[in-house]
């Protein structure tokens, strides 16, 4: 497997930077427009994670927000807010997955919380009224808990739900870890597996099958930068893909803080990653044309405050993935921005502000929400406190 390259490729930053602080959203012409809708003025103190589910069960997708001691629902088409846990785990919650987990054909969530202290993970789980208070069950502790997905990472045929912690709490660093689902899940052992524990200050994890063999990898963003988690014949091995941002004597002020995978309309693979961790470098990784050569990294967006969320997704349906991305630190200047890849080798870009001030972006997130087939983004704030809606529109801006 081929290192990425850390060689940047020459850009005109200064103009980008004159781009997005100084060219009205009109001005440049967008293949699609984005309408704000605010579903939550204020839905806590920091929304730390934000993710559609169809809680209802209604064949639609609701929106789910998770706050420092709340999780809300909010139900379409009124996105009526429903308040189903609060104050029911040890502060702070800090992700939320969406799942099946007791397999009753019903959406259930993991959470974790308590990040700031012990680390613990929680099965939210339903109760006759679905907008009412939801049950809380244990699945497990590990300190500083800070990111968690579902995905088969042990080829075992149903989902595991994996850990990525913050923070190291045993060994030289945190365990990346999947958890197995129980036959009983609210009464029986929820046993885990160490993926990786080399790695440090790990703020996020991706999951896909990277090398196209049918079985699905991890790729974690770290203080190491990016780095490739598999399966092999007897074990599990970390491949190298990138040191992400270098150079600092801080090593807390190096590596990759999230990252997210794309396609270009040639078929090519990019990878995205903020860096480093809460980081001012919006990096593309694009995959080369030519097999065991280095992937190479592009700054497309550099001088923002505290990168904090990101997503990749075909807005106009083009065949060509663009990157939602937001910032939490500098929301008088922006809060939501679309970046569009304007060539073949997913090496220049243009930025598209659709939220300029209107949400801290703590996270945010991607789906179908208007049920039209094309995707919406949803944000969630932290120091703005709130929930807003994009609603993917046709038609240029």
């Amino acid at each position: 497997m081929p290192r990425f390259s850390i060689s940047v490729l020459t850009r005109c930053c200064g103009l980008i930077s004159l781009l997005l602080s100084s060219t009205p959203a009109g001005a440049q012409e967008y293949p699609v427009n984005f309408q704000p809708v605010t579903i939550d003025a204020d839905a806590g103190k920091v929304v730390y994670a934000v993710i559609t589910a169809d809680v209802d069960n209604d064949k639609d997708a609701d929106i789910v927000a998770l706050t420092e001691n709340r999780v809300i629902w909010y139900e379409q088409p009124t996105w009526k807010p429903h308040v189903i846990l609060k104050d029911q785990t040890p502060p702070d919650n800090v992700c939320i997955a969406a799942h099946d987990i007791d397999s009753d054909g019903l959406v259930d969530f993991a959470i974790g919380a308590g990040w700031t202290k012990t680390g613990t993970l929680h099965w939210i789980h339903r109760t006759p009224d679905p907008k009412a208070l939801w049950s809380v069950a244990a699945v497990g502790e590990e300190t500083s808990v800070h990111r968690i997905r579902w995905a088969d990472v042990l080829g075992k045929g149903k989902p595991q739900l994996v850990v990525s912690p913050l923070n190291a709490s045993t060994g030289n660093g945190v365990r990346l870890m999947a958890w197995e689902i129980p036959d009983s899940p609210a009464t029986q052992r929820w046993t885990s597996t160490v993926l990786n524990g080399d790695l440090n200050r790990m703020h996020n994890h991706l999951h896909l099958d990277f090398d196209g063999n049918g079985t699905i990898d991890t790729i974690a963003a770290s203080r190491e930068g990016l780095s490739l988690i598999r399966r092999n014949q007897t074990d599990w091995e970390k491949v190298p893909l990138s040191e992400g941002r270098t150079g600092e004597s801080d090593p807390n002020l190096n590596g990759a803080g999230e990252v997210r995978s794309g396609r270009l309309k040639n078929g090519r693979r990019f990878l995205t990653s903020v860096e480093p961790m809460h980081g001012d470098q919006l990096a593309v990784y694009t995959e080369p044309r030519t097999p065991n050569t280095p992937w190479q990294r592009t700054i497309i967006h550099q001088g923002f405050k505290r990168g904090h969320a990101l997503w990749t997704a075909d807005f106009d349906g083009d065949g060509t993935d663009e990157i939602a991305f937001g910032h939490s630190d500098t929301p008088e200047k922006f809060g939501v921005i679309v970046w569009w890849c304007t060539d073949d080798l997913g090496t220049t870009w243009i930025p598209q502000v659709i939220d300029a001030g209107g949400i801290a972006t703590e996270d945010l997130t991607v789906a179908d929400l208007t049920g039209d087939g094309r995707p919406d983004i949803v944000a969630g704030g932290r120091a703005t406190h709130n929930v807003k809606l994009y609603t993917n529109i046709v038609g240029k801006q």
